[in-house]
């Protein structure tokens, strides 16, 4: 065996120095869950202007799908919950800077924000939608046959709208949501081309319509945030969903809030 040198040493220390580092990252990277546990409550990130997912009923709580889900994943784990109000802009921050220890706000997945935050399995579906009043009856795509619908120009409302919709659908294309919304509301069109946000936020606002949700245009889904390297408490949380999907509680809450099932939502 060659003896050791002064560099092969100090090479050594180094490494050694490293992956203890390393080591002691991971098990502070795995205390979320058990953190939670001893304190007895969870910090959950969640909307309050973005409904149905969440906004600020005439209580002035916090309501929507996403509330009633980090609600939902605190009574599970049997601990309390304090919902924490977030933008768009600072939610991953949040979780980031540990001022929370789940973001559940309508939060997409994609290869960007998996470098610096982890995800858990799908628990809602974020999707575009023909929505029309409750006496009409539309299923399907050939159902729009012969009727007219408002949609915004250039959108991928009215990019998806166009693929499915028969020759004799009245399409009307307006400038903005804003304006394909008031439409609707002042029947102009029959239905409307729009995300569920637009929607609950055109129910919420005018109940005497009665419109409710008719069928998907395009599914994109919602995921909860974790903590980059909280496994333990990521795995947690998938078990909750999971359990979730087989009892029937995750379609109770989308239907609620949003008028249809979950549908089949990715792992």
């Amino acid at each position: 065996m060659k003896p050791s040198t002064p560099s092969s040493k100090r090479m050594f220390s180094l490494g050694l120095a490293a992956a203890t580092l390393l080591a002691a990252s991971g098990i502070q990277a795995q205390t979320a869950l058990d953190d939670i546990m001893k304190a007895r409550e969870i910090k959950i990130a969640i909307p309050t202007d973005f409904p149905p997912y969440g906004s600020v009923g005439t209580d002035l709580k916090p309501q929507g799908l996403d509330i009633e889900m980090a609600q939902y994943i605190a009574q599970k784990l049997g601990v309390k919950v304090e919902l924490v109000p977030v933008t768009t802009a600072n939610r991953i921050p949040y979780l980031q800077t540990k001022k929370v220890d789940l973001v559940i706000s309508t939060l997409g997945k994609n290869p960007e924000r998996e470098r610096v935050v982890d995800f858990t399995i799908a628990y809602s579906p974020f999707f575009i939608a023909v929505f029309g009043p409750k006496t009409m009856a539309v299923k399907g795509a050939p159902d729009l046959a012969g009727k007219s619908i408002s949609v915004t120009r250039g959108s991928v409302d009215d990019l998806e709208l166009t693929k499915v919709a028969p020759p004799s659908t009245e399409m009307r294309r307006f400038e903005d949501n804003n304006s394909t919304v008031a439409a609707f509301v002042a029947g102009q069109v029959q239905l409307v081309a729009t995300s569920a946000q637009v929607a609950g936020s055109m129910m919420a606002k005018n109940p005497q319509l009665g419109t409710e949700y008719k069928f998907v245009l395009k599914d994109s889904p919602n995921f909860i945030g974790v903590a980059k390297g909280e496994d333990k408490l990521r795995t947690k949380v998938n078990d909750i969903i999971t359990e979730a999907k087989k009892s029937g509680d995750l379609d109770k809450i989308a239907v609620k809030w949003l008028g249809r099932p979950t549908g089949d939502l990715p792992l």
